[in-house]
């Protein structure tokens, strides 16, 4: 058995196609590479694994699809139809909000620096340039992480401890990161600085660095650079840094010229959350799912911007998310759950050719099912035609009757009209098409108000505000209202709102309760659980250690809402609460989003 173990490690697990790699090479590709049929019709794909085609000399290029950049072209793409044109080439280079921003950790809804560690990291790294952002994309990673290069930069940027090298010869290296290696490209360096590696040595590394899976390949190269290390007399102390840290660096290290591609992404969105919010928000949700926040904390997050976020409206929301002014937004179709986006088309299509004159009216032209018109009614989509959203509820239920002329056909223009009149519309040759269309629409809304029963007035008393935010999440797993932890702060007077968290005392012992947004147990942090908690005010963190998540595993992974009490740990602007208690936070009003877990 162990015979046949050590035969088959290392070798392919199983057949698998790279969602975005191509190859390419001069001639016919088949006669270099054996190439088979993929399941997907007119896709092909090589029989070789993508490292042996790189090994033969055929290039390959490694296609990375964004959500980000859907965002950002979206985001440009409203700037211009709005009269403030802006594009990424363009973008203020040293902008102080946009890195003032970035400093007080500000950063929901912004590519790569909006997770948990980013955020923990910002206020400590406080970013004054555009470098910066390079090096706080890259930092924040497992090879990083692991290679325990993360807080010696941190701490030699803030000057509590003196820059060092692994050797004086590798100052011009290390200086721009402070003695710290964070990339791909000053690893390599290193190895023909230090173990004098040609060209060809150092490529040999790159792809080992690259092939993170192989620890045979990679623990090949490290022992020949070992020993052109110690051929160079290099002292030992220096050699097992020197190898632990390219070592490291090969669980997800990151090439600089990759840190700063994302970068300008990075700073590109924070520049657009600053100076272009109505924009950048709206581009956000229309382009959901992605990045670590869900919709309902993207709204919250734009109204604690200043910007006001419209309801979901029949009369005036598009499909997608709209820009309404410099300081209001409007929802779209596309947020509202079970709405199908061909019947929200219609609806739009009929809205343009004439406005709804009422409710029946819109439900005759309209072709929603009842489960579709019963959530527009929940979430007060149908206000335009009702006092409130119960009423809109009540008057969904009603069956609509047909005028008692005959039955309702839709002439080309679109209205509904009697069959019976047909012929004496189409023969009045002496009107023109508007006077015609003007007496169609009149002859019908006539005929249908004589002969319609009288509605009655709802019985139904309107919806309190708790009653609204939960009918909202319900409907559209957001709210535009209040947040549901707003409703029960009063009842909870010793809980520590997020935004007055930064004025806690280092130590004490205090209460936070929130909305669980998002769970993470990152395989770099060895047992740990860190919990993000959103309230009407912003998001605080807490972080669980491995004893105390096992005996509230159910609690923490099943309830939406906690109330967690522990210790303060408030450290250069970042504060954290260290869990000793967590229990959930019961209550029939609350309902919220869900939470994003990542492992």
């Amino acid at each position: 058995f162990i015979r046949l173990y050590r035969a088959i490690y290392g070798l392919p697990r199983h057949l698998g196609q790279h969602s975005g790699g191509m190859i390419i090479c001069q001639n016919k590709l088949s006669s270099f590479v054996p190439l088979e049929n993929a399941s997907m019709p007119g896709r092909v794909v090589a029989q070789w694994d993508k490292d042996d085609c790189e090994d033969l000399g055929i290039v390959k290029v490694d296609l990375l699809g964004l959500g980000m950049m859907s965002v950002m072209q979206d985001a440009f793409e409203l700037c211009r139809e709005r009269g403030r044109p802006l594009d990424l080439a363009h973008i203020p280079k040293n902008d102080e909000k946009t890195f003032e921003i970035m400093q007080h950790a500000d950063t929901i809804g912004m590519f790569q620096i909006e997770s948990r560690a980013q955020m923990a990291t910002l206020p400590r790294m406080k970013p004054k340039c555009f470098y910066d952002v390079v090096i706080e994309v890259a930092i924040i990673r497992p090879g990083p992480i692991q290679g325990d290069m993360v807080h010696p930069y941190l701490a030699r940027r803030a000057g509590k401890e003196p820059v060092t090298y692994f050797d004086d010869r590798l100052k011009s290296v290390l200086e721009r990161t402070l003695g710290v290696p964070l990339f791909q490209e000053q690893m390599l360096k290193i190895a023909m600085v230090m173990a004098n590696f040609s060209g060809d040595e150092a490529e040999e590394l790159r792809r080992a660095l690259s092939f993170h899976r192989s620890e045979e390949r990679m623990n090949k190269v490290c022992a020949k650079m070992r020993a052109a290390m110690e051929r160079k007399s290099v002292a030992p102390d220096k050699i097992e840094k020197i190898i632990q840290s390219i070592s490291s660096f090969a669980l997800y290290g990151f090439p600089e010229s990759h840190a700063i591609s994302f970068a300008i992404l990075a700073y590109g969105s924070a520049y657009l959350k600053v100076h272009r919010a109505p924009e950048f928000y709206v581009s956000l949700l229309n382009n959901q799912p992605m990045g670590f926040y869900t919709p309902a904390t993207i709204v919250k997050d734009a109204q604690r911007h200043g910007v006001k976020v419209k309801p979901v409206c029949v009369s005036q929301s598009d499909w997608r998310c709209t820009v309404v002014d410099d300081n209001r937004v409007r929802l779209g179709f596309c947020v509202v759950n079970g709405l199908r986006q061909k019947h929200a088309e219609e609806l739009i299509r009929q809205r343009q050719d004439r406005p709804f004159e009422s409710l029946d009216d819109f439900k005759r032209r309209v072709p929603l099912s009842k489960d579709e018109l019963r959530t527009l009614a929940e979430l007060g989509a149908l206000n335009c035609f009702a006092k409130h959203r119960r009423s809109a509820m009540w008057h969904v239920e009603e069956t609509l009757h047909d005028d008692l002329l005959g039955s309702v056909r839709v002439s080309r223009a679109g209205e509904r009209v009697p069959r019976s009149r047909t012929s004496l519309l189409l023969h009045r040759p002496s009107e023109s098409d508007f006077e015609q269309r003007l007496f169609r629409r009149d002859a019908e809304t006539n005929t249908r108000d004589a002969c319609a029963p009288q509605k009655p007035e709802s019985p139904l008393t309107p919806m309190t505000l708790p009653e609204r935010v939960k009918a909202d999440y319900e409907t559209m797993n957001l709210t535009t209202g209040a947040h549901p932890m707003k409703l029960l702060r009063e009842s909870l007077p010793n809980i520590w709102r997020a935004i007055d968290l930064v004025h806690a005392r280092h130590g004490s012992t205090i209460q936070i309760a929130g909305n669980v947004i998002c769970r993470q147990r990152p395989g770099t942090a060895k047992g740990f659980v860190f919990i993000s908690l959103e309230d009407e005010t912003g998001v605080s963190n807490a972080i669980v250690e491995p004893d105390l998540f096992e005996r509230f595993r159910l609690v923490i992974t099943e309830e939406a809402f906690l109330l967690i009490e522990g210790e303060v740990q408030n450290s250069d602007g970042v504060v954290l609460i260290k869990a000793r208690e967590i229990r959930p936070l019961a209550n029939e009003q609350l309902i919220g989003s869900e939470s994003h877990d990542f492992h």
